[in-house]
């Protein structure tokens, strides 16, 4: 008899997520096709989604702020490995991306262009599910794409890495 060293099986794990009031004006702004944050009273940093606090000074960030669906690529990768729960086949291009007027990267997919254009520094845009498929969900946002602007001088988002 030889020794089982691993098993396939199926598994599923429901749960309830409940948003607080910070991710709740977030997800509200994404049905609606805008991107809120909110920004910091004292650092004056704008986080994207909003956590409802700022995570340097600790204190509540109540003052909203729209930012663009502009930005520019800060980090990313190219994911290669095939898996059951991608909804994306590989290879495709993942990014952090800054939006424009926030001071946390933002994670995205990158399409309409070759995986092996993207850079950092890379200036993009979101593209938005049509207006009916809106919700209250980060895929309202399908993906970026490059757009024709330079790319970003490294000074702008080095401390965004």
């Amino acid at each position: 008899m030889s020794e089982i060293t691993n098993i396939v099986t199926p598994i599923r794990l429901d749960y309830t997520y409940t948003a607080g009031h910070a991710t709740q004006r977030f997800l509200l702004g994404m049905a609606e096709g805008r991107i809120l944050g909110q920004r910091c009273p004292e650092c004056a940093k704008v986080y994207v989604p909003p956590r409802g606090a700022c995570p340097k000074c600790g204190v509540p960030t109540t003052d909203e702020v729209e930012v663009t669906g502009k930005g520019t690529v800060t980090t990313f990768c190219i994911v290669r490995i095939p898996s059951d729960v991608l909804s994306v086949p590989p290879p495709f291009t993942c990014a952090h991306v800054l939006l424009d007027g926030a001071d946390l990267p933002f994670f995205a997919l990158i399409q309409e262009c070759d995986f092996d254009a993207v850079r950092m520094g890379m200036r993009v845009e979101a593209v938005w599910a049509p207006k009916a498929e809106l919700a209250a969900t980060f895929e309202s946002i399908r993906y970026f794409r490059p757009i024709d602007e330079p790319d970003a001088p490294y000074e702008t988002y080095k401390e965004h890495l």
